[in-house]
């Protein structure tokens, strides 16, 4: 949590975040990651000053564990002084001890994306989904949360100006933007109508921009001229070196030959980020196994 602090902006996760995108398709599978097509409603977890603290915080935590699908999880939510933003303890259940950090007893509108991320732990722990360190596991948590339609919250969360600055998560406000992108684009909504804060529009803007990108690359028929053009050079270069993936280090495609076959190249789905690999044939439809997506190629 940045509490008055710098919050580092840009995307220093991007390869572990779309790594954990495809994580969850090959552990949730197409039609489970589908049934999350409705994010969590912003006033399903609204929480006025009024409201009791205790009260209030116990509601919030149904409605993420009704948005996880744990029915039989319940979460005990008390508050202490602590460095992050919140701790869950994960045990084996039913029952999980939820700790929030003391300043959301006077920021209660972020009670709800702190709790998005930690019933996020609960719900991988539960699917025994987990990468090899514990960083890589946060931006793995705040991937989940927020391609599945709590994550919002969380980018919403994030405030910043010359005298101030509050973020939750391990990834950037622009990672936030870029994940919930990935997931507006799939299921065609438009999260941006529930932000209140001005700074979490902006960085959605950018995610958004990227994510765009990923289905404007080579040899994908949607890439730009550019892109086009560095892919034909490379196209020829592989050609004329049988077996030397020749794609500059900057490009996600590579080319191979298999034995004495045809010349392939591989790259990753713009939608799930699992590599496809098919022959260099001219203008073919690829179909991904992962995540089901149809993509019009020229290779």
């Amino acid at each position: 949590m940045a509490n008055g602090g710098p919050v580092e902006h840009g995307y220093p996760h991007l390869r572990t975040v779309r790594e954990s995108v495809t994580a969850l398709y090959r552990r949730l599978s197409y039609d489970t990651v589908r049934t999350f097509s409705a994010s969590v409603a912003p006033a399903d977890v609204a929480f006025a000053d009024v409201d009791d603290l205790h009260l209030g915080a116990q509601r919030v935590a149904r409605e993420m564990v009704a948005h996880y699908r744990l029915p039989d999880a319940r979460l005990v939510v008390g508050f202490r002084e602590m460095t992050h933003a919140a701790n869950v303890e994960l045990t084996a259940g039913p029952e999980y001890f939820v700790e929030l950090n003391d300043r959301f007893r006077d920021h209660r509108r972020d009670i709800g994306a702190a709790l998005a991320h930690e019933v996020a732990h609960v719900y991988l722990h539960r699917l025994g989904l987990s990468f090899p360190s514990t960083r890589e596991n946060e931006i793995l948590t705040d991937t989940v949360a927020t391609y599945l339609g709590a994550g919002w919250l969380l980018l919403d969360a994030f405030r910043e100006d010359g005298a101030s600055s509050q973020k939750l998560g391990y990834l950037t406000p622009e990672e936030f933007g870029y994940v919930l992108a990935k997931r507006a684009l799939l299921f065609g909504e438009d999260p941006s109508v529930w932000f209140t804060s001005p700074q979490a529009y902006t960085a959605y803007r950018d995610g958004l921009a990227l994510a765009r990108r990923d289905a404007e690359q080579p040899p994908l028929r949607a890439a730009g001229w550019s892109g086009r053009l560095r892919y034909a050079r490379d196209r020829r270069h592989a050609q004329g070196h049988a077996g030397a993936p020749e794609a500059g280090r900057e490009t996600a495609y590579r080319f191979s030959a298999g034995g004495h076959g045809p010349l392939r190249v591989s790259f990753p789905c713009p939608t799930c980020h699992q590599r496809i690999r098919v022959p260099v044939a001219g203008r073919v439809r690829a179909r991904c196994g992962l995540c089901r997506s149809v993509l019009e190629c020229d290779t």
